[in-house]
């Protein structure tokens, strides 16, 4: 589970923002909002976190950080031109000039190779702890170049000092460890490129440590695109095609929520199949295209759902709220809370909002405050780093102000 997050120098966020949401033990949790953050940990995490502030306040900048940090592990070997793609630095003087930093810390399975992942599988005992990942970006003239620093440490049972997995600084040296071993591939520590991580670098040429890494990274997936834009459409419709049982599974949903659509089908025509939508009162089936935006919308967001119920890790969706109903949005959330029958492998959600009436359906543990000033410096934090009754009425004190993160009018 997913539960720090590290943001310097990325887009709008200029001076080092922690977002920590990890949560005592002592904090109850009667409707299974919270997972631990590793197997047997007293400490957890939110299954859901919900971002809000004003227009251009940094929500879209948290997620792109996640998506920018699980590329660089999974990715960024594929990139054949130097330097880094989907990511800009702070727009200041001072900022051209100053490294990027980002980190995240999750939980998981220590010492992580294919011999004690299978034994974890087969329902061995095996050490759990949390990881840390770390990555530097030097940026020159306003522009990333290179890797300063990339590290991966470990910290069983989340106690004690952090244990190198590996490193990497500024020269390309790369120190391994007794389950990240070096042995057979000093070439690829000789021939890793600048803007190359070791971790995807590695996995290319089946390192088995840093293929099972590379794997955890690829499932985080990321809806940053506006929702009306084509590429979604086409992602979607295509997904749907080659995935006739997330069809079947998308039926039922649809019928169960109620949004007037008793089915959906695919209907070859002369460019391909198309999707045609079954009305309740309707004689005639409907295409994609004359379908209700809500519908589209709420279509648009299953897949990346079920991907996350289907192989657990995180996924990201921004404006999750746009054209799904009110009554709607609580009850996608309420899915990633149902531990028995849809996320059993406690699956996490990150989504940007506006819906402020979605307030009255979170507990502060799963709120972030995105706020920028007026140097245009975002900073976000979680409602756990304020002084608040657990009692207290989310709805109206974001309205009144109170959290900030409200468009100041006048």
């Amino acid at each position: 589970m997913l539960y720090k997050l590290e943001v310097e120098n990325f887009f709008s966020v200029r001076d080092r923002q922690v977002l920590d949401l990890s949560i005592d033990a002592k904090v109850p949790d009667l409707e299974n909002r919270f997972a631990p953050i590793f197997e047997g940990s007293a400490t957890r995490a939110p299954k859901v976190v919900v971002l809000y502030g004003a227009n251009a306040s940094g929500k879209t900048t948290v997620l792109r950080a996640l998506q920018f940090i699980a590329t660089i592990m999974r990715d960024s070997v594929q990139r054949l031109a130097p330097g880094f793609s989907s990511c800009e630095r702070f727009n200041d003087a001072e900022s051209a000039n100053r490294p990027m930093r980002l980190a995240i810390e999750l939980g998981g399975v220590m010492n992580l190779t294919p011999e004690i992942l299978k034994q974890a599988r087969d329902g061995g005992t095996v050490e759990q702890g949390i990881y840390r990942y770390e990555i530097q970006l030097e940026v020159k003239d306003g522009i990333a170049t290179r890797f300063l620093n990339e590290a991966l440490h470990q910290k069983p049972n989340a106690q004690g000092k952090w244990q190198r997995v590996f490193d990497r600084d500024a020269d390309g040296k790369v120190r391994g460890s007794k389950s990240f071993s070096l042995s057979g591939f000093q070439h690829l520590v000789k021939t890793l490129a600048v803007h190359h991580s070791v971790l995807s670098s590695f996995a290319k040429f089946q390192h088995p440590t840093a293929q099972l890494f590379v794997e955890i990274a690829r499932k985080a997936i990321f809806s940053i695109e506006p929702v009306a834009h084509a590429s979604v459409d086409k992602f979607v419709i295509d997904f749907l095609k080659d995935q006739p049982t997330i069809l079947t599974r998308l039926n039922e949903e649809m019928s169960r929520i109620d949004v007037g659509v008793e089915g959906m089908r695919f209907q070859d025509g002369k460019d391909g199949p198309f999707l045609m939508f079954k009305h309740s009162g309707l004689d005639v089936e409907m295409p994609w295209m004359l379908e209700s935006h809500g519908t589209r919308a709420f279509i648009k967001i299953f897949p990346f759902l079920v991907m996350a119920f289907d192989q657990g890790g995180v996924v990201a969706i921004d404006e999750m709220d746009a054209a799904i109903h009110p009554l709607v949005l609580p009850e996608l959330l309420r899915w990633f809370y149902d531990h028995e029958t849809r996320n059993k492998l406690n699956a996490q959600l990150w989504l940007s909002c506006h819906s402020a009436s979605l307030l009255d359906d979170l507990m502060k543990e799963e709120i972030v405050i995105c706020e920028k000033d007026r140097q245009g410096r975002s900073n976000f934090f979680s409602l756990m780093d304020v002084r608040i009754r657990r009692d207290d009425n989310h709805y109206r004190k974001y309205l009144s102000g109170a959290y900030g993160g409200v468009p100041l009018l006048g």
